[in-house]
């Protein structure tokens, strides 16, 4: 798979098949930034109606080429697709780039023009990018294999996209910045060659130290998170996708399947990869500039010099409120700044060195700041001024930020006045911000990634062990319902299959009527919950069927005759099939979480861990992480909801029981991977405070 990768992204051969003279047509266009760039390989160009193009000679076929050419670049008519790649297959061509749209249209044989190309590909080994693709670039062999103008320099940067605005976008402003890159790679379709095969080579690839990506939709999730998870571990590997909004979220019956919407689950299946994810494609620029310019920024902690505090403000708001931190000066800055500076200067990070600051009081404060051990980068700020011109400050300081080390980051505010200082710093290869904010937005990512990759867990860690048994246990539990051909258990039932895997429940009981739930409510003793019992009714306090507290038989035969009603009126064709009764659990201190399974359409199964009760919608307070985990990853999932904090106690209020908690969670990833048939689950609430855990209610769902 590789030398075929190989021989796409690094051709020794080019055939333009299509090529024209024709103005504005896309096989002219391919034609001419071939021609135009400095490949230096041989490159063919095929029409059937032409002896030359663009002044060049021009064969008539696939089959008049000199050679089988490395990569073939297809920009004729869709139904011409599948019958050049037999002829290049059968000449040995080991690549295609297929531009051409429309070949989801029927061939002569009833089956779409992409199915007869694709068996077409397979029979010879011939790999194929698209179609409806933009094509490809690989600058540092100034192969431009695509209809977009420019090429961007060499650099160490990929790029991968599943669109071909922003391919083109991002070339556009990569020229612009003079930020260098190995490849640009349009999917297009990605008929055959996609993300996975992709990641798999890049990470292999000595000359790509970063890979950008824009998705819109993954199809294979199992070998892309297999390829991005490699790719990840090797070089940083950043993403921004599309299709952000609620409206794209799957209705679902359950709590936790109304709460997890679809970019969630893309979020925790980047995140369990080691992908770092960017919102916009602003964000996504800014990353590039800071990975291509300013690499080996390692932790969050950023000095700042600049010559006037109200930048220095604005740069610090930014770091703090995305989860930087303001970096320590060690005594010995300190005191080499108090000798060098005004005594004005600020004493402290930001280093304000004042707006009168020659060039070499510049100079000197970048050069102190870089020795300090005590950050992860430095960021020079600034803001021009009428006494020293802008280029003249950036003269002093480029010998200083090349010299270093250590990460340094540069912005230059302002518009004309500081030109000529951003064209210094460009040139010398350093990286260039326009405002303080996206200096440390820069910054702040590369520190994010960062982190990520050093919380990633082990390839080869393990889930949590099944005991002995279990899965007979758990399969004669649920044998009932597989064959009455039910989805939703019972609350008995679903209770029933959590205290089999370990998870503590509260005691349930059920009762045909009003009488027997009068009974066993005497039997319990104390305050009880009343609950209808129905495999109707999934959310059973919508409809009046929950009653919290009763004490005494009137009380339950009160409690439970109104449930009757309420539930007749509200879900008038809910089949009853009597109550479920059981201890009130009143514990002091205890907080009501959600922790559940749901089933996404691309990554497959997803634990939800969170805030729960009955506004468990309103608050959407969780975090989401993909099945299976293993106990570090059920730790960090425990972490990441806002309610994590009260979790850890707080005033008067004991911690919870975490161990308990993180037991619950992998005892249910335990539960997915024994019951493969089990798409849907909430226990809300679950109960836990120091005492530990027990889940008041359950719902559990199966594939029919």
């Amino acid at each position: 798979m590789h030398t075929s990768l190989h021989c796409l992204l690094n051709p020794r051969s080019v055939a333009v098949i299509g090529a024209s003279d024709r103005e504005r047509s896309v096989g002219g266009q391919v034609a001419r930034n071939l021609l135009e760039s400095r490949y230096a390989g041989p490159v063919w160009l095929v029409n059937a109606h032409r002896a030359a193009v663009a002044g060049r000679p021009c064969f008539q076929s696939v089959a008049q080429l000199p050679d089988a050419p490395d990569l073939a670049i297809l920009c004729t008519p869709a139904p011409t697709i599948p019958g050049l790649v037999r002829e290049l297959g059968a000449r040995g061509g080991r690549a295609v780039v297929l531009i051409t749209a429309g070949l989801e249209a029927p061939g002569e044989d009833g089956r779409s023009l992409l199915a007869q190309t694709l068996a077409e590909a397979r029979k010879s080994g011939l790999r194929i990018l698209g179609p409806n693709c933009v094509g490809l670039l690989s600058p540092a062999i100034a192969l431009n294999a695509s209809f977009a103008r420019g090429l961007a320099p060499p650099g160490q940067l990929a790029f991968i996209a599943q669109s071909g605005a922003l391919t083109t976008a991002l070339l556009d402003w990569a020229c612009a910045q003079d930020i260098g890159f190995t490849h640009f790679i349009s999917l297009g379709n990605a008929s055959d060659i996609g993300f996975p095969e992709l990641l798999a080579y890049l990470a292999d690839e000595a000359a790509t130290t970063a890979i950008l990506l824009y998705v819109e939709a993954i199809t294979d999730a199992a070998a892309f998170l297999a390829a991005a998870t490699r790719a990840a571990r090797a070089k940083p590997v950043i993403v921004v996708k599309s299709g952000r909004a609620p409206e794209g979220a799957r209705a679902a019956a359950s709590h936790t399947g109304a709460l997890a919407g679809a970019d969630e689950v893309y979020d925790a299946a980047f995140r369990r990869a080691g992908l770092l994810r960017v919102n916009t494609t602003r964000e996504l620029f800014e990353v590039a500039e800071t990975l291509a310019r300013c690499p080996g920024i390692q932790g969050p902690r950023l000095a700042i010099v600049s010559n006037g505090g109200g930048p220095a403000i604005l740069a610090t708001d930014a770091l703090i409120a995305g989860g930087g931190q303001l970096a320590g000066l060690a005594p010995p800055t300190l005191a080499a700044l108090d000798a060098a500076l005004p005594p004005l200067w600020s004493h402290a990070n930001p280093i304000d060195i004042v707006g009168d600051a020659p060039p070499e009081r510049y100079a000197l404060a970048l050069r102190e700041a870089l020795a300090d051990p005590g950050n992860d980068a430095v960021l020079l700020i600034h803001a021009p001024t009428a006494i020293v011109p802008a280029e003249l400050i950036a003269q002093a300081c480029i010998p200083v930020m090349r010299a270093s080390r250590r990460p340094v980051l540069s912005c230059w505010m302002g518009g004309g006045a500081v030109s000529a200082a951003i064209r210094l710093c460009s040139a010398a290869g350093l990286a260039v911000y326009d405002t303080p904010e996206e200096a440390v937005e820069g910054f702040l990512q590369a520190s994010r990634r960062e982190q990520l990759r050093q919380s990633l867990p082990a390839l080869d860690a393990v889930p949590v062990p099944a005991p002995a048994g279990l899965g007979q246990a758990l399969a004669a539990l649920l044998a009932p319902v597989r064959q009455a051909r039910r989805e939703w258990l019972t609350e008995p039932q679903a209770k029933a299959v959590l205290a089999a895997c370990g998870i503590p429940v509260v005691g349930t009981q059920t009762a045909r009527d009003v009488a027997q739930a009068v009974a066993l409510a005497e039997s319990i003793g104390g305050r009880v919950v009343l609950k209808i019992l129905s495999p109707d009714l999934t959310h059973k306090s919508d409809v009046g069927g929950v009653a919290l507290g009763l004490a005494g038989a009137e009380a339950v035969a009160a409690a439970a005759r109104a449930m009757l009603a309420a539930v007749a009126r509200n879900a008038p064709t809910a089949r009853i099939e009597g109550f479920a009764v059981q201890p009130m659990i009143e514990r002091a201190t205890s907080q009501e979480l959600l922790v559940g399974i749901a089933t996404d359409a691309t990554f497959g199964r997803f634990v939800v861990f969170g805030a729960g009760g009955k506004a468990v919608e309103v608050l959407a307070d969780r975090g989401i992480d993909l099945l299976p985990l293993d106990r570090a990853q059920a730790r960090a999932l425990i972490r990441r909801p806002r309610i994590a904090r009260l979790l850890q106690g707080y005033r008067d209020t004991p911690a919870v029981d975490l161990a308990a908690l993180e037991e619950v969670v992998l005892r249910l990833s335990l539960l997915a991977s024994l019951v493969p048939d089990l798409v849907e689950l909430d226990i809300n609430p679950l109960l836990a405070s120091a005492q530990g855990v027990i889940a008041l209610d359950a719902r559990m769902r199966l594939r029919r």
